[in-house]
């Protein structure tokens, strides 16, 4: 029986001679079903070794986001939850990647990992580590947060897709989470009208500090009433991060040709008889009004811009620095707090990033 309050030991073959650095990994216990609980997840222990090409990296932040709610649908029961970290490198015979160079890495739930020369070389974007880019005196753990892939895909997803306007207005909703809240402040940059949508009041008037014009809690107002007031003029833009009910009641208040990019469908994740990927014949998008209010509606995945990746980053310091940005992370201690942080995403207990420091 496996213990969720220690971790099983297991070894992967490697020369024995080498040091051995011990790695915990958490890795599924069993498929969710429904939403995700602390038993679903197991701990275990792996001894790795540095050999020709390698590195060994040791975690000091990890990142818990929804979309991870949908890849452990999937995931191997022998690998790692999927997950990215902003990692050290403690042990190297790579000289391109010496002792203390600081890596962002998608090594999944792990405390040590062994990285070789096939990583680093991986096509795949889900797969290569990356070097932090410089952060000055900024957290390094912004590289899992605005100034990593959740500030990227509100840099590239709402630019690129909603092609945003001076006037316009724009519809967030999980509005106080890690994209969200840097979706409201690129908005308010173009010069667009924000409304804003999030699960507490506390939230709400975090919202409100990043500059959003109307900002409600979706759990105490009626979303297509505050909509038909707040937007009597139409929503242009509709950065979605949530699905079901809400983008129902959205819909009807879109103008014509309005842009909708979907960023991530959280109201789904949990939802075992669904594939959250797909839109379905009861999809709230309503074709009708699609086709009648002639929307542009399209989803995403932010690893299209990985060629230009540098550009989001650098754009998005930029502003942090000009003071245009702010952040916000809830920070969870422990490395074997990883299956809390995460359920606590789909309890709306983070505000900004969720970081996991070891």
């Amino acid at each position: 029986m496996w213990l969720l309050s220690s971790c099983r030991k297991s070894v992967v073959p490697s020369i024995l001679e080498a040091k051995m650095v011990t790695a915990k990994v958490w890795k599924l216990a069993k498929r969710p079903e429904g939403m995700p609980k602390k038993e679903d997840f197991v701990c275990v222990e792996e001894e790795l070794a540095c050999e020709d090409g390698d590195v060994i990296i040791e975690a000091e932040f990890l990142s818990v986001d929804p979309y991870m709610r949908y890849m452990i649908k999937q995931i191997p029961f022998e690998a790692p939850v999927t997950g990215t970290q902003v990692a050290k490198v403690i042990e190297s015979k790579n000289p391109d990647w010496p002792v203390g160079t600081y890596v962002v890495s998608p090594s999944g739930w792990r405390s040590h990992t062994r990285l070789t020369e096939k990583d680093f070389k991986a096509d795949n974007f889900f797969q290569k580590p990356m070097k932090l880019p410089e952060m000055g005196d900024l957290p390094k753990s912004l590289g899992l947060g605005i100034l990593g892939m959740p500030g990227n895909t509100a840099y590239f997803g709402f630019l690129e897709i909603c092609r945003p306007k001076a006037g316009d207005t724009v519809l967030v909703n999980a509005a106080a989470g890690a994209v969200g809240s840097a979706v409201i402040q690129i908005a308010k940059i173009k010069g667009c009208k924000v409304i804003a949508f999030s699960g507490s009041d506390e939230k709400v008037a975090w919202t409100k500090e990043l500059g959003a014009d109307h900002a409600f809690n979706y759990k105490t107002a009626n979303v297509g009433e505050e909509l038909g007031q707040a937007a009597p003029e139409k929503i242009n833009c509709f950065f979605e991060n949530v699905g079901g009910q809400f983008t129902a009641d959205a819909l009807p208040h879109m103008a014509e040709r309005g842009r909708m990019a979907i960023c991530g469908v959280i109201s789904e994740y949990n939802d075992d008889n669904k594939d959250s990927g797909v839109v379905s014949m009861t999809s709230p998008l309503n074709p009708a009004t699609i086709l009648w209010k002639q929307l542009a509606v399209e989803g995403f995945i932010v690893t299209r811009w990985f060629d230009r990746w540098m550009e989001g980053i650098d754009q998005m310091k930029q502003w942090i620095t000009e003071g245009k940005v702010k952040y916000k992370e809830t920070v969870v201690k422990g490395f074997d707090k990883m299956p809390e942080a995460f359920i606590g995403l789909f309890h709306g207990e983070n505000t900004g990033k969720a970081i996991v420091a070891v």
